[in-house]
């Protein structure tokens, strides 16, 4: 396809006569037209199409489309018919009344365009430096983050389900590729056990029965291992399918012996590198406090100035696996791209860290607010426990003092496992073996002595632990609480949490089109004087003693 212009971007007289007939107090496609003009242009698209070809409905209006549809949460046949039957959205797409616009397929076609040249963020830069323009969101504000879970497309697995479920997509990958080659190598049990989806398989419930499948299943993947043999069809080797089973393989069995054997959980990969669906290989098992999931996470940026409508200025989608406090970085530099980088930046105990405040004072000028973890996690073996900061540290003088009086000059400077720089400090045995404290201080049962590791002495890790203590700093930071209710709209509104794509670049493109959607909605919202919804407290909540 080719691109298709389109036009002069003015709404037809008689498009803009019969919706303002139609609705006289607006909608708000409408009033998102009226403030800010078109939004996007066919030049910011010019990439995605070829010079010759079958010419393409415009692309402009096509990206227009895709943001209405997740204001509304529509599927893209119902919003193919909006464009085709709906006034409103015929005026902020500038459409003669008699446009019959194009079919649903194409908003398909479109985000695969999109998602190959990472155009959802184009799509967000163009709402949001059209809301500049008309002075709703600016630089050197206030701004806030956070991060939710998003589950994957695909039915969750189990890992007997997982290992079946793989080896049955690459036997139909295969089958589908070189039918010939797989119907001389397969054995006759393959057509029995792997013809039907996991789910509708029997697995015994006895544990010893379900292990005696689990390892008959890796002798299947094992044997169908000729793929790898060289007079086994080169293209079969780089199908994904095939791929996805060896690292299943890699991540659930071993040769013991020459004989399949499962491997322990403390022998498997890292959960950032360990498959958990043959369906979307970008899925990853995220865990946050009491809560697991397979899919990804989203964070989220707003901004929380008293003057301006509360716009999305930054949406990052990563791996469930990927920490929080590796994110402050990411989210600084997509804020700095878009030249909307806040002067004060609040968020939670996951992003903030020392490393992560200097960054973003150092690279960015912006202080970052957070409340810092402990020194330490405690050594929780009853109400004895001492943790780091029950110790005194010398600085100056290079010798550490434990609560019961005892003081070491074993100072070492080493580097972590993240090779960061640290300092670990050894007490004596003859200070801890005799310690009537020694039980409720080490947290091995066969410690003999208390170790500490610490980071380097950091002046402004200290200052920002002194400013959060003060009662000012807690006041200022309950800003931080207002985006918990942009992620409940996001929610809501277009279905945040769960991913309507397979695969983290088409999940990325998906929450670029909701942080676009809910601007036009809070754009809206400001527009027509709507107040924010208040916190609903349920009645036994607020009955409840302030202590």
């Amino acid at each position: 396809m080719s691109l298709q212009p389109m036009g002069s971007g003015e709404i037809p007289a008689e498009t803009a006569r019969v919706a303002r007939a139609a609705f006289p107090k607006g909608s708000l496609a409408i009033r998102v037209r009226d403030e800010l003009g078109p939004l996007f242009t066919d030049e910011e698209f010019a990439e995605l199409f070829p010079a010759r070809g079958k010419p393409a409905w415009s692309p402009g209006w096509l990206a227009m489309v895709l943001v209405l549809q997740f204001v509304e949460g529509l599927t893209d046949r119902q919003a193919a018919e909006a464009v085709r039957a709906r006034i409103d959205w015929k005026y902020a797409l500038g459409l003669e009344l008699t446009d019959a616009g194009f079919d649903f397929s194409m908003l398909s076609e479109f985000r695969d365009r999109l998602v190959g040249a990472e155009g959802g963020r184009e799509i967000l830069d163009e709402v949001l430096a059209a809301a500049r323009k008309k002075g709703l969101v600016t630089a050197r504000g206030s701004a806030r983050t956070d991060s939710t879970h998003v589950l994957c497309a695909v039915r969750e697995l189990n890992q007997l389900e997982l290992v079946a479920e793989t080896l049955r997509a690459a036997l139909n990958a295969v089958a589908r590729t070189e039918p010939g080659w797989l119907d001389e190598h397969a054995l006759p049990d393959w057509f029995k056990h792997y013809a039907t989806r996991a789910e509708e398989s029997r697995f015994p419930k006895a544990r010893a029965q379900r292990e005696q499948t689990y390892l008959r299943i890796g002798g299947d993947v094992y044997l169908l291992r000729q793929v790898w043999a060289q007079d086994a069809p080169t293209g079969l080797r780089e199908l994904p399918e095939v791929e996805a089973l060896q690292q299943v393989w890699v991540q659930h069995f071993h040769l013991v012996d020459g004989e399949v054997a499962r491997r322990g959980p403390k022998d498997r990969p890292p959960g950032a590198r360990r498959l958990v669906t043959p369906y979307d290989l970008d899925a990853r098992t995220g865990a946050k406090r009491e809560l697991n999931w397979d899919g990804c996470k989203v964070h989220l940026t707003e901004t929380c100035g008293t003057n301006t409508p509360h716009l999305i200025t930054s949406v990052v989608t990563t791996a469930a696996s990927v920490s929080d406090d590796r994110m402050a970085v990411a989210v600084h530099a997509e804020l700095a791209r878009r030249d909307l980088l806040p002067e004060e930046h609040w968020v939670d105990t996951g992003y903030a860290n020392v490393c992560a405040l200097a960054a973003a004072q150092r690279d960015h000028d912006v202080a970052l607010h957070g409340p810092l973890k402990a020194v330490t996690v405690p050594h929780t073996r009853g109400d004895a426990a001492f943790g780091q900061d029950a110790f005194v540290i010398d600085w100056d003088n290079r010798q550490a003092t434990c609560p019961n009086g005892r003081t070491t000059t074993a100072w070492r400077v080493a580097r972590s496992e993240e090779d960061l720089p640290m300092i670990r400090i050894r007490f004596p045995l003859t200070a801890c073996r005799p310690c009537p404290d020694r039980a409720g201080c080490i947290n091995s049962p066969n410690g003999k002595r208390r170790e500490l590791n610490l980071r380097p002495r950091d002046q402004a890790l200290q200052q920002a632990r002194s400013l959060q203590a003060t009662d000012e700093w807690k006041a200022r930071y309950t800003i931080r609480a207002g985006v918990e209710g942009t992620i409940s709209q996001a929610v809501q509104a277009c279905d945040l949490r769960r991913s309507r794509y397979r695969g983290l670049p088409k999940t990325s493109l998906q929450h670029q089109l909701t942080g676009a959607a809910l601007n036009l909605l809070r754009i809206d919202a400001w527009l027509t004087d709507t107040p924010r919804a208040r916190t609903r407290t349920s009645h036994l909540t607020a009955l409840r003693p302030a202590a």
